[in-house]
């Protein structure tokens, strides 16, 4: 970033270098804290050769600069004024209320954001006007398919259903004058003038709901901006029921080249439409419906959405019925022999026999099996499960398993041209800028991929030991033959092994070899231990704690190192528990593998990495690094910074973020990092524990160590808005007052009074 104004920041100066630091917090005025404005850029880059890339831009041009789009509040509440709160409604009631009301919106498009905003292309007629929209129920009034129980169903209470019918709802919508938001800084950007960031973002969002309204309207699932088309060809079944379903995010854009449309492909996941009996074999792994297990499937299917086959209708499943079907009672109401109500009387029977005898619909599995309640807490509605079927497009937003994650990363790759084509096919079909009120503003959008200039950077030259040179051989580093660079030692160490196929003796032989060949001086393992065979089918916690035991019992100490073979190549269910038990419970590295039948001399360098870095050692350097040869870099003490919040699923809203901090060590040089780790508040993207005072006058937060540079690479920074940036530097700022005194302490120069990140 760069200053706004001349001159130093005011930092506070060093302490005498004989002096022993003070570690307590130093008070930071906000006057003390210099003020930022955005880096301007200086140039592009020119190094390496030059290559044509197509992106995945189109581009756009604005043909009605002066276009003004009209901001309106949407308030949605019932007859009495209660506010509507529900999600999915609001769409239903505003294309409900144009086309009610049209001749009072004089032909007005209308976009809608879904919540409480709706925009047009000029004003409407009025500033401030509320309208009353009747929606009928999902439920038609007199559709004797449906009926609900009385008091949870039951002969008195629970079993016993009554005739019942549920009519349209009236809904008041109030429409208020807002704002108003021109096209026109996206214009003057475009032309070169000084650009109004904040007016653009305005008009890039109006713009971006058209978007998304347009594909509501052709029935797509929306999740923020990606949607989804209801198209079996987008389905990648993943197991268990549950699919990746492959859709498409759009956004418009200002880049250096221009305004342009974004569009990529996007992967989400959703549950598999069909037979709800289908989906509970799959979902459970079991062959016949008389192993589900139903206490299970009630939590499984509870809000998911089905289609009655009978009647065509959608319903949500609230829970499943107390009895089987076939024992499950109602109470209906017989009309007279002479086809009059006037003395009808109540028969109660029960589910089973009403479809099958008064509606003529044979049931063939369902009768000793619950039913689905599709009705309300206290008005249970019940159908039989063969009559429903899950619909399409419904999200899945509880967490994968490893191999539903692992299947769902290997079946949603897609090569490059493949992805041209279906993003290519996408804007074709789609046909954005035929959009009326993209229309009305002028926007175009053009049909192909927009080309732009790349380059390719020369390969980086890598040391390794013997002050030997590494070069990529087809795109990939082979340490093969290689000394590592600083090589460490492995005394304490032990195998324990989860896979009874493997030879643990001459792998961890192979290995010693191996190391040798690298410069790692490794000694025998002290113990090789192997898993109690009747324990391969206990759960992957109660199979890790008696391994830990059989550790604890057959070494003398703590090992400084265990190899830890896993049964799965790929997403075993030990490794998490494993992991936890090693590194946080007793903080002993560990080194996970499935090793092949046939084990190569790469297969064993590619572990030895890793393990070198674990405990310390230094596989390879840049050769700028040794060479102190990076710009800027190695003329001030610098520390390079990475941050990154990870977040629960998509269903887990309670589930705290995870937010990770790592700072390089040892400058000038840039390879060796130290990590932090914290939880936050749930979906908190800002990292809210960078500096964190305490009672007694110390930092409690991630950052413990900064110095006078420090370059920041982050893709969680991408998602922050420019407010929030400056929010970060100051906190990094804060903290670089507070350590300040340890830097001088250290010996570190301190005479260049400036604080830079780039």
């Amino acid at each position: 970033m760069a200053k706004e104004s001349t001159g130093s920041p005011h930092l506070p100066g060093p302490p005498p270098s004989s002096a022993k630091p003070d570690l307590a917090i130093q008070h930071v005025d906000q006057a003390d804290i210099p003020k930022y404005s955005i880096v301007s850029r200086k140039g592009v880059g020119k190094l390496g050769r030059q290559i044509p890339l197509l992106t995945n831009h189109f581009r756009v041009s604005v043909g009605v600069p002066d276009a003004v789009f009209y901001q309106y509040t949407v308030s949605i509440s019932y007859e009495d004024k209660r506010p509507v709160e529900g999600k999915g409604i609001g769409r239903k009631l505003i294309d409900k209320l144009y086309q009610t009301y049209s001749s009072e919106f004089t032909g007005k498009r209308f976009a809608y954001d879904g919540d409480k905003t709706l925009y047009t292309v000029g004003p409407l007629l009025f500033k401030k006007q509320e309208f009353t929209v009747v929606l009928e129920d999902s439920i038609a009034k007199g559709d004797k398919s449906s009926y609900h129980c009385s008091e949870h169903g039951s002969p008195s209470s629970k079993n016993k259903r009554t005739k019942c019918s549920i009519g349209s709802k009236s809904f008041n919508i109030e429409i208020s004058y807002a704002a108003k938001i021109p096209l026109k800084p996206i214009a003057l950007a475009l032309k070169g003038n000084e650009a109004d960031i904040g007016g653009i973002q305005d008009a890039v969002r109006v713009l971006d709901i058209i978007l998304r309204q347009q594909a509501a309207n052709r029935g797509c699932l929306l999740v923020r901006q990606s949607f989804f088309h209801d198209d079996a060809r987008n389905y990648t079944d993943v197991g268990q029921g549950v699919s990746g379903l492959r859709g498409f995010h759009s956004s418009f854009r200002t880049t250096q080249g221009g305004f342009s449309l974004n569009m990529g492909t996007t992967l989400d996941n959703g549950l598999t439409p069909g037979p709800v009996k289908e989906f509970l074999l799959v979902n459970q792994n079991v062959r016949e419906l008389r192993e589900i297990d139903w206490d299970k499937a009630r939590r499984m299917l509870k809000n998911l959405r089905i289609k009655a086959t009978h009647n065509n209708r959608e319903f949500k499943i609230i829970g499943l019925s107390e009895m089987r079907c076939n024992q499950q009672l109602f109470s209906m109401k017989v009309r007279n022999s002479d086809g009059t109500n006037g003395d009808a009387e109540n028969v109660e029977m029960t589910v089973y026999e009403y479809f099958t005898k008064h509606r003529s619909i044979p049931l063939t599995y369902s009768g000793f099996l619950p039913c689905l309640d599709v009705g309300k807490p206290k008005r249970p509605n019940f159908l039989p499960l063969e009559l429903c079927s899950l619909i399409s497009l419904q999200r899945y937003t509880k967490s994968l398993s490893s191999m539903q994650r692992a299947s769902l990363v290997e079946k949603s790759r897609q090569k490059p041209q493949e992805r041209i084509r279906t993003v290519t096919d996408a804007m074709r079909t789609y046909r954005y800028d035929e959009d009326p009120l993209l229309s009305e503003c002028g926007i175009s959008i053009e049909k192909k991929l927009t080309s732009v200039n790349g380059r390719i950077l020369d390969t980086p030259k890598l040391k390794v030991g013997n002050s030997e040179n590494c070069f990529p051989n087809n795109g990939r580093w082979n340490f093969n033959n290689k000394l590592l660079l600083k090589a460490t030692s492995i005394k304490r160490w032990a195998v324990v092994n989860f896979s009874a196929q493997c030879d643990t003796s001459r792998l961890s032989r192979d290995l010693i070899n191996c190391g040798r060949k690298k410069g790692i001086d490794i000694e025998g393992p002290k113990s090789l231990i192997d898993e109690y065979p009747q324990l391969r089918r206990s759960s992957p916690l109660a199979r890790v704690e008696s391994m830990f035991e059989q550790v604890r019992d057959k070494l003398p100490g703590p090992p400084e190192f265990i190899l830890c073979l896993l049964p799965q190549r790929k997403n075993s269910d030990i490794y998490g528990p494993w992991k936890k038990k090693c590194l946080s419970d007793f903080g002993i590295v560990t080194q996970c593998i499935s090793p092949p039948r046939v084990i190569k001399d790469q297969y064993l360098t590619n572990v030895l990495l890793k393990i070198n870095s674990k405990l310390g050692g230094i596989n390879s350097m840049l050769e700028v690094e040794l060479t102190r040869a990076i710009p800027l870099i190695t003329q001030t003490p610098t520390m390079i910074l990475g941050m990154d919040v990870s977040h629960g699923s998509p269903g887990r809203s309670d589930v705290p973020s995870v937010a990770a901090v790592v700072g390089s060590l040892e400058w000038p040089y840039i390879t060796k990092y130290r990590a932090s780790v914290r939880t936050q508040s749930p979906k908190l993207e800002m990292i809210d524990a960078l500096y964190k005072p305490t009672a007694n006058g110390t930092d409690d937060g991630i950052m413990r160590y900064l110095i006078k540079i420090s370059i920041l690479f982050s893709d969680f920074i991408l998602m922050l808005r420019f407010v929030d940036l400056f929010v970060l530097y100051e906190v990094i700022f804060r903290v670089f007052c507070h350590f300040v005194c340890l830097v001088s302490y250290f010996g570190l120069d301190q005479s260049k009074e400036s604080l830079t990140t780039l």
